[in-house]
């Protein structure tokens, strides 16, 4: 049985957009689509008030209807459910992504009383998340491009480090290019010192290095376009210039045996890239 594509609701803009993304996302993969709302938002929200678990499981009705109805009114063929936990956001969402094909999640909700992403809640669950997670952005937000917009895109980008190639990450990048017919450019970035005597050959064993370690999957995936970027300068900046016209940026993230960490690139990305972001842990 497929794992669904799961996706947290809250009713925000945020959630909204991601909702939207995530509907498309699952009927392209041929899989259902779940939605789940965590009721103890409030105990993430510094001075908020208690609110009753029976306001709390209304709020959560009311939400979860709109969403499903929503989605069954832009895809009436897509296999949907719902669930109410009652739990906290970040457990809630990180049992959901252990039973997900990805997770989805609103990027913005910070000044919203109902914010399914409170604080630190939304970087918590990518860095403990054991499958992808996607973060989207609402469609009105000025650095942001939404579920809508962010189809029109014809490019997936994926920041690659040449001397840490996983197959998770490379397998998400490439296989979500294939399945909406788009380019992938991989952007390799290195640190280049001030005065370098040698740029020239070092700029050509960088490409030389990237091109090996893409081969192998050009090769499972031939019908992918690849375009490599082989650049030096600082990831994170690069990345958030070149993802001004993606559909998608992934970015991976070591699974830490200790502790939680995304990282500085992927953190930058989370923050600062104009369109969603795929962060996929690897071991």
């Amino acid at each position: 049985m497929s794992r669904p594509v799961t996706v947290g609701v809250d009713g925000s803009e945020g959630s909204v957009a991601a909702l939207d993304w995530a509907a498309d996302e699952a009927e392209l993969r041929g899989t259902g689509l779940r939605l789940v709302y965590a009721t103890r938002w409030a105990q993430h929200q510094l001075g908020a008030m208690r609110v009753s678990h029976e306001d709390r499981a209304g709020d959560a009705v009311g939400v979860l209807a709109s969403a499903e109805e929503r989605v069954r009114d832009r895809k009436p063929d897509l296999a949907v459910t719902t669930d109410e936990i009652e739990d906290a956001p970040n457990s809630v969402l990180l049992a959901a992504a252990a039973e997900a094909d990805l997770l989805v999640v609103g990027s913005h909700g910070l000044g919203s009383v109902r914010g399914f992403i409170v604080g630190s809640v939304g970087q918590e669950v990518v860095a403990d998340s054991k499958r992808p997670v996607v973060l989207v952005r609402p469609e009105n937000e000025e650095s942001g491009a939404g579920a809508t917009e962010g189809r029109d895109r014809r490019k997936v980008v994926l920041g690659l480090d040449v001397t840490e190639v996983r197959d998770e990450l490379m397998e998400f990048a490439f296989d979500f290019a294939r399945r909406h017919g788009v380019m992938l450019e991989i952007v390799h970035t290195w640190h280049a010192p001030f005065a370098q005597r040698h740029k020239a050959a070092e700029d050509a064993d960088m490409a030389s290095a990237l091109s090996d370690a893409v081969r192998p999957f050009r090769d499972t995936f031939p019908a992918v376009e690849v375009s490599e970027v082989s650049t030096p300068g600082r990831a994170a900046e690069q990345l958030v210039e070149a993802v001004s016209d993606a559909r998608l940026v992934v970015v991976g993230r070591r699974r830490a045996a200790r502790g939680s960490h995304i990282g500085s690139v992927a953190h930058a990305l989370i923050h600062h890239a104009s369109c969603p972001v795929a962060v996929v842990p690897h071991s």
